[in-house]
């Protein structure tokens, strides 16, 4: 009589801890679903080193201490770099640096804002763009700010407020603008 009890008691609590367990379970959606409302990130990468190749050749790489990733938002998904982010593209040799203290990316709209001791440098024209806050439309490979910046060229240092350029930093549109610019006069 023990031992049925014993076997009884047994099979009551295999079952109950196999109904629990079958009775827990997430799926994908809802696990997405509530990190969404609690407003965290699907993803954290320490220390992320992220190649991008077009065609089997290198076209740009980011470098960032730490990357959250919000790419479960439904109309808004992005990627957030909280402690900086360093952008190498490349075009051909030469490349173009971005750096900044903070920045986001949009994925949908291909649209980024870096922010905080930003700087664009672009070696193979000898210029660099420093502000606080820039625009990257990735699409259109556009520069935009309206904060207060510096343009260095090889002839040239530009200050203003309001700046637009190619992602090389060529034809550039600058607002505001007070500095030392050189032309050329033309007949």
């Amino acid at each position: 009589m023990k031992n049925i009890n014993k076997i009884l008691y047994k099979s009551i609590a295999v079952l109950f801890v196999t109904v629990m367990l079958f009775s827990c379970s997430n799926n994908t959606k809802e696990v997405r679903d509530f990190l969404v409302s609690k407003n965290l990130p699907i993803g954290i990468a320490k220390n992320a080193f992220h190649v991008y190749k077009d065609s089997g050749r290198i076209t740009s790489k980011l470098i960032t201490p730490l990357l959250y990733d919000f790419s479960n938002r439904k109309q808004h998904p992005y990627n957030e770099f909280p402690e900086g982010i360093k952008i190498i593209n490349f075009d051909g040799i030469d490349s173009v640096t971005i750096t900044g203290n903070y920045a986001l990316s949009y994925s949908k709209t291909e649209i980024s804002e870096i922010r905080g001791n930003v700087v664009v440098v672009n070696p193979k024209e000898n210029s660099k763009l420093e502000t606080e806050q820039l625009f990257w439309d990735q699409n259109t490979k556009y520069f935009f700010s309206e904060k207060a910046f510096t343009l260095t060229t090889l002839k040239d240092t530009i200050y203003g407020v309001g700046f637009e350029c190619k992602e090389d930093l060529s034809k550039h549109l600058a607002k505001k603008t007070t500095g030392r610019l050189v032309t050329s006069e033309r007949e």
